[in-house]
This record gives C-alpha cells, structure tokens and sequence, in this order.
C-alpha cells in the first residue's frame, strides 16, 4: 500500500508556487502513458482513458485542490481549469528570473560549482517561461563575468572555443581541483623545502650507530696501546 500512495513527483500545491515544474511533469508522464492528449483540444481518448488521466492528475494535486475541484470528471476541463488559475505565474516568475540573470556574475560565488547550480536555477526558471537561452547565452555570462582578479583568465578560454557550456564548466572545475591540491602542498611543505623521506631517517639512524660503534672500537684500541706502551 506504501508503494500504491508513493507520488511520481511533487504534487501541486494549493500556492501554485510550483505550477509550473508540475506541468512539466505532468505532461512527460502523461505522455509516457501514452496519455499526452490529455491536455489538448479534441483528443481521442476513450473513456477509459479518460478516467486514467484524471486518476493521475488528481493523484498529483493538494488535497486543498482535489475538494475544490471534487466535481470536475473530464481531465482535459481540469486541466483548463488549473491552467487559468495558476497560469499568471509567468508573469511573476520571468521578470525575477530575467533580473537574477542580468546580476549574476561568477566572481561572486565562492565555487564554480555555487556559481553553476545558481544559473541553472535561473535559466531552468526562464525556459519554462518559454525564454530562450542558448549555449552562446551561457559561454557569454561565464566569460563576461569573471574574476576581476585575472583579466588573462577569460581571454585564454575564449581562445579555445568552446561550443557547449559544459565543456567549459569541466574545465573550470578541473582547474579549481588543481589548483586546491597546489595549495594543499604548499602548505604541507613550503617553497625551497625539501621532502624528508622516510628511507633517509633510517639510513641516517644506521649510520649513527655505526658510527657509535666505530668510535667506540676506537677507544679500546687507544686503551690498550697506551696499557702496553706503559
């Protein structure tokens, strides 16, 4: 029974502040079900289809939401019905989407990794808004936007044309991992210091009590010759 009530993906909330990833949900599983007319005009769907659909929808609504449109039995009238509720968050969504984007800059994340979840928080926002943003979008904002520290830094990965955004995020990620195992090691062990191994402290420690034991033999030599010579 645990499994039957276990949801595919988040359900709607009753304030719509997720309607839109729910759609996009929505359709990609209905259309796995072979049910993707659902929600288009003159569909062909048979009843028992029909009944499928909105078991399905329903299932993924609030349970604010499923008493409010209790009496609504056609999955494509659902579907019109939350759509002109809840459709106005694009209106809401987009502009704070298109403000974040025109602010976001690299050079003010700690990480590249902060810096790539942050943009594609903000991008994934635009495109469900129907906003395009291409690959030349992103290069652009990465390059544009970096450290003010190293101005050499953008102008050599332009120089190797990158066409998609994630062989340059790749690269810049590697790059950090270098760059903190350089740091590591220096800390570990300065410039103009050199490592202390291991096998030099043994051979050091067998070669000073070598010497112990030829200084020693010495000494009884020097004793004896100066007991004979007396």
């Amino acid at each position: 029974m645990a499994n039957l009530a276990k949801l595919d993906y988040a359900a709607l909330d009753i304030t719509r502040k997720n309607y839109l990833t729910w759609v996009l949900d929505t359709k990609i599983h209905l259309e796995a079900e072979n049910l993707g007319n659902t929600s288009r005009e003159e569909n062909n769907l048979s009843s028992q289809e029909r009944a499928n659909a909105m078991i399905f929808i329903r299932r993924h609504l609030d349970e604010g939401l499923k008493s409010e449109y209790l009496t609504v039995d056609d999955p494509l009238a659902l579907w019109k019905a939350l759509r002109n509720k809840y459709n106005h968050q694009t209106t809401v969504i987009l502009p704070r989407a298109r403000y974040e984007w025109t602010h976001l800059r690299i050079q003010d994340f700690k990480s590249v990794a902060e810096y790539n979840s942050a943009l594609f928080r903000i991008t994934s926002q635009m495109k469900l808004c129907k906003e395009t943003i291409t690959n030349e979008d992103l290069l652009e904002k990465t390059f544009s936007t970096f450290y003010a520290s190293n101005v050499l830094l953008p102008q050599q990965y332009r120089a190797r044309c990158f066409i998609e955004y994630n062989q340059l995020i790749s690269v810049l990620l590697v790059a950090k991992q270098n760059n903190e195992l350089l740091m590591k090691n220096h800390h570990s062990r300065p410039i103009g210091s050199a490592p202390f191994l291991e096998v030099n402290t043994t051979s050091l420690e067998v070669n000073a009590t070598s010497s112990s034991g030829d200084n020693h033999k010495l000494d009884q030599w020097n004793r004896k010759g100066k007991n004979h010579g007396g």
